[in-house]
């Protein structure tokens, strides 16, 4: 088959064509708002996880489910650090997997060089006795087995409720100290 001029014009104005439009979307950039720039390594996060929902095994036994909104590690500062900026969520388990300790925060931030956990914004947990303890602020020192607050903190019993500022306790949290505290206890009228 011979081709006619015409017809070879016309296929080479489609190729051009088709090639500056591959090279016009190639080497297209997105645009970068003003005032951008470009951040040291130590102040990227390694790792940014959105929904998280893990559980973490002892010896081969479920023992604790975590959940996340989001999780951000950082590995590269001094020191490194994980963080939770829209909260986490702990459940503790027994061996038939029910659950028997739980905490809750707005906020989490992890030291991994000092192992201390600074959980704040509506912070709630359970311990093993089913109480329900409530505060705006909980360090949990793992080197230590040590959990405390310099905040109020308000506690909810079977049949009282404690408040305070300031707590420490052990890990836990089934021996524990109330440093300024305050309570409401029920009275029987009859007594």
């Amino acid at each position: 088959m011979v081709r006619t001029p015409r017809s070879v014009n016309s296929i080479g104005k489609a190729s051009v064509v088709l090639t500056l439009a591959l090279c016009l979307f190639a080497c297209h950039k997105p645009e970068v708002q003003q005032g951008t720039e470009t951040l040291p390594r130590e102040q990227i996060a390694a790792l940014l996880t959105d929904t998280v929902s893990t559980l973490i095994s002892d010896s081969g036994v479920t023992r604790y489910r975590i959940e996340a909104p989001q999780w951000l590690l950082y590995d590269k500062t001094d020191p490194p650090y994980q963080e939770f900026p829209k909260g986490v969520y702990l459940e503790q388990f027994d061996y038939d997997l029910s659950v028997q300790a739980s905490l809750q925060s707005d906020y989490a931030y992890y030291n991994e060089k000092e192992q201390v956990w600074t959980l704040s914004g509506n912070v709630h947990a359970l311990n093993r006795k089913g109480e329900q303890f409530d505060t705006p602020k909980l360090i949990w020192d793992q080197k230590s087995h040590r959990v405390y607050s310099d905040t109020t903190i308000h506690i909810t019993r079977e049949k009282s409720i404690i408040e305070g500022v300031g707590f420490e306790s052990n890990e836990e949290m089934s021996k524990y100290t109330i440093l300024n505290p305050t309570g409401v206890f029920p009275i029987n009228e009859d007594e």
